[in-house]
């Protein structure tokens, strides 16, 4: 274990040193295994592992996720789901910010990405929560909160990813994921609500449309209601396994664009670069991650860690209170994806092992998986890192960091409640799991 914290230590150095994340995973855990076990087993490790993951039947599915994603961007998708939410949502106080909030949690569900929510949406939704007077501080918090909702409502790359690390059903990590992406959206919708309790000019009402001109926005969504349900729909009900589902989400997205005059070879040339360099940064840090991995499990970390907790003899509850209080610190430090990446080598063998709630290994690795996601969303609006606050800033010249994040905080105290909730109750968590496959 002294071995592994020290590797621990030089990689967070490292970090702070400016080197890339995925470089300084893999050169901490090539020297750390080497350390353990010679030169000749740490690089003949690095060429398997390379070709193993380069080879992955199972990893095809992250770049189609994100080439659909993309896609549904360029066909203006967004567009459509915020005027929907408009409709229904603008005449109430705070209005469109719930609008906004909804309307992520629907691109969120046809994008998997909350970095990609968020700056679609605040091309969309910014401009108008603007021109009726809204503040900053709610229209900036709104968007990148409701943009977090990307990385849990499926199809969620990053639970794909955990999926793959953990060796858990992807499949049931998407019925998971719903739930508690549902009940995200609903604290946030409470979130506006309490803003514009305590300051009615925040948020104030816009004219309330008629039901003729609510049924005509409707109509914009038929695509994005389709594609969901042909993605989702195909996964949990056993038609399709999740890489096939991705394959036909990529080529549903494709028709919807070309549907929507989307038929410049320049536009799709730009879709398939921007996919291809976003797969290739996420394989180089799930790479990265994958030889650091190998090493604290040479070192003995994790099984060490399992022996320290049985030790104390403390309640699961208790392991599972220091694992998330680790993950808020360290959310604090670390972009949100590098930080499920580091961890969940060093966690999941311990949350494997500790029967928290009754649930099996295989359950509580789903539950482990949807907690770890929610308390990487609280990270993506949280200071100093706060990924989505910063992508905002960089769509909107005129908006202040320092407004966005003082807006946040009551959807990150939402996020709290959300993530008690879902600690404290874990058959919500899998409730659908159970319904669908048990």
């Amino acid at each position: 274990m002294t071995v592994a914290l020290i590797g621990f230590a030089i990689l967070i150095i490292l970090v702070f040193l400016r080197i890339p994340i995925a470089f300084a995973m893999g050169l901490v855990g090539v020297a750390g295994f080497a350390f353990e076990s010679g030169w000749g087993p740490s690089l003949a490790m690095v060429g398997t592992r390379f070709s193993e993951t380069a080879l992955s039947y199972g990893l095809s599915v992250v770049p189609m996720f994100i080439l659909m994603g993309n896609l549904v961007s360029k066909a203006g998708l967004s567009a459509e789901l915020f005027a929907a939410s408009h409709a229904f949502l603008g005449h109430r106080r705070g209005g469109l910010s719930m609008a906004t909030i909804v309307a992520c949690g629907g691109f969120s569900a046809i994008c998997g990405s909350s970095l990609a929510t968020a700056a679609t949406m605040s091309k969309v939704a910014y401009p108008e929560m603007r021109r009726y007077g809204y503040a900053e501080s709610l229209s900036t918090a709104s968007i990148a909160a409701g943009g977090t909702l990307g990385i849990l409502i499926p199809p969620s790359v990053i639970l794909v990813i955990y999926g793959l690390m953990t060796e858990t059903s992807i499949r049931e990590l998407f019925a998971a994921g719903f739930i508690p992406g549902f009940l995200g959206i609903l604290l946030y919708l409470c979130a506006v609500q309490f803003v514009v309790w305590r300051n009615p000019e925040a948020g104030p009402r816009v004219a309330r449309m008629g039901w003729s001109e609510r049924l005509q926005a409707l109509k914009g969504v038929w695509g994005t209601m389709l594609l969901f349900i042909l993605v989702i729909g195909g996964i949990y009900g056993g038609i399709f396994t999740p890489t096939e589902a991705a394959g036909v989400g990529a080529g549903g997205a494709f028709l919807l664009a070309l549907a929507r005059g989307i038929r410049s070879f320049r536009a799709y040339f730009e879709v398939l670069v921007d996919s291809a360099r976003t797969s290739a940064m996420l394989f180089t840090v799930l790479f990265g991650a994958m030889i650091f991995s190998n090493f604290v499990n040479r070192a003995g970390l994790p099984d060490g860690l399992l022996s320290m907790v049985t030790g104390f003899d403390v309640s699961p509850l208790v392991v599972i209170f220091i694992i998330v209080a680790i993950y808020i610190v360290l959310g604090c430090i670390f972009e949100s994806l590098s930080m499920l990446l580091l961890t969940i080598p060093i966690f999941f063998p311990v949350i494997k092992g500790l029967g928290y709630g009754g649930m099996g290994e295989e359950a509580i690795l789903v539950w482990f998986g949807i907690v770890a996601v929610v308390v990487t969303e609280i990270s993506l609006i949280t200071p100093p890192v706060g990924l989505n606050v910063f992508v905002l800033a960089g769509v909107l010249k005129d908006v202040k960091t320092t407004t966005a994040f003082k807006g946040v905080t009551p959807f990150w105290c939402v996020d709290i409640i959300r993530l008690l909730i879902l600690v404290f109750l874990p058959g919500l968590v899998m409730l659908l799991p159970n319904l669908l496959y048990h």
